[in-house]
């Protein structure tokens, strides 16, 4: 009978036994235990008062180890002004000593992170695009892709941001791979061909190392590489082509963005916008399934903001003569902004984009222009009036400081904060 008692009291010890050697060999493995409170949780109220005589004090030390324990770990004391400027002083310390072995302008600095909280833009010549970016423009000192199909209006878009960073008085440069640059439509658009740097590669390499020898210089506001498709390794042109030559592009182009992004966060001021073309991505090489840019990933990921411009339809007159295509350019990525918006814009033949009819919409929209007639057809503009949208448009062609002055006014109205604001 004694013996029995004794056996029936040693089966919960066997069980605490088996828990404690499971957690200790978790334990062991790296992997976190699965005891999570005392062990006493494996035990009855009348078998743990039938155990007390037997392992009183062990169990009582048992239980007010784990107690405390989990004491330690649930209860996070407050932080006094002592401990705060400790800490505060601790923390100055460490930034001195970051400055001295590195830089003034520490990763770390805190002045630093405020002082770039808010990135210079520039404007993209469509208010409407603007708005879709929600910054107002084109990031500098960022990595920007503008993709799409053939005859898109890449190209045009581009210029146009050459033109207004030209306007702020900064320097650009055209990196043109694919021997496609003319002189003539990039002056209608409002491009100063003349201050423009423009340069014909022989090979991606140069392409590449060009554009990081002009982020470094610190002095080009606008970089623009036409395009990504055509840039061509040293290797592909030594050699015979063959199908695996496209991971040569895509090694080369992850190799160099790498570098290039070292260069424009140190400091640097210089927009590079990307040109790329699509491709048609095959299903099991036979239907196509999408569509896949070039130069591999890692355009995507470098890239702060992705733009993808798609054709709409055409632009007619009265007469059905084509004057022009409608185009929608989507923000697939945005790194400063909400992303996944839509600008519908008008690009002209030799005019590029119509910024004057998008001044008339969102000049009325925001009381800048005001609007009078039957239903609203008329427009009043710097004291004159116009009965139709043809002639308003017409006399913000012929008066592009007119033009400048409300674009100037419409993007104060849109985009510049005022202290209550703030």
């Amino acid at each position: 009978m004694r013996l029995a008692a004794v056996m029936r009291a040693l089966i919960p010890c066997l069980r605490v036994a088996s828990a404690l050697l499971r957690s200790s060999v978790l334990a062991g493995a790296g992997e976190k235990p699965l005891l999570r409170s005392s062990p006493l949780c494996f035990f009855h109220k009348d078998e743990i008062r039938k155990l007390i005589p037997l392992f009183g004090s062990e169990i009582r030390c048992l239980s007010s180890t784990v107690e405390m324990q989990q004491e330690e770990y649930e209860r996070d004391n407050l932080v006094d002004d002592r401990e705060a400027s400790e800490k505060q002083l601790s923390l100055n310390l460490a930034l001195s000593q970051l400055a001295c072995d590195f830089d003034k302008e520490s990763r770390l600095s805190l002045n630093r992170f405020f002082s770039t909280r808010y990135t210079s833009v520039v404007p993209t010549g469509s208010i409407k695009l603007d708005i879709a970016l929600g910054i107002g423009g084109l990031p500098k000192g960022r990595i920007v892709e503008i993709f799409g199909k053939e005859a898109s209006g890449k190209t045009t878009l581009a210029l146009h941001v050459i033109s207004e960073a030209q306007k702020a008085g900064g320097y650009c440069a055209y990196i043109d791979v694919e021997n496609a640059f003319n002189p003539c439509f990039a002056e209608d658009i409002g491009v100063n061909s003349e201050k423009l740097l423009i340069t014909h590669p022989d090979c991606a390499e140069n392409s590449l190392s060009i554009v990081n020898t002009l982020i470094n210089s610190g002095s080009v506001d606008v970089i623009v590489v036409d395009s990504v498709a055509a840039l061509v390794p040293q290797a592909e042109i030594d050699c015979i082509l063959d199908l695996k030559s496209e991971k040569v592009q895509s090694q080369l182009m992850n190799k160099a963005l790498r570098k290039i992004q070292t260069s424009l966060s140190s400091h640097s001021k210089s927009l590079v916008i990307l040109v790329n073309q699509v491709r048609a991505k095959l299903k099991g090489n036979m239907f196509p399934s999408g569509e896949v840019t070039c130069g591999g990933n890692a355009v995507e990921f470098y890239a702060a903001i992705r733009l993808r411009i798609s054709r709409k339809g055409l632009m007619q007159t009265d007469d059905d003569k084509i004057k022009g295509i409608r185009i929608a350019v989507q923000v697939v990525k945005n790194k400063l902004s909400p992303a996944m918006k839509k600008a519908d814009l008008e690009i002209g033949f030799g005019t590029g984009i119509r910024r004057e009819a998008e001044l008339l919409e969102m000049g009325s929209s925001y009381g800048i222009i005001m609007r009078e007639g039957n239903e609203g057809s008329g427009y009043w503009i710097n004291g004159e009036y116009f009965k139709d949208k043809a002639g308003a448009e017409s006399y913000l062609v012929q008066n592009s400081s007119v033009t400048d002055e409300l674009v100037r006014t419409l993007r104060s109205e849109l985009f510049e904060k005022t202290p209550q604001d703030s």
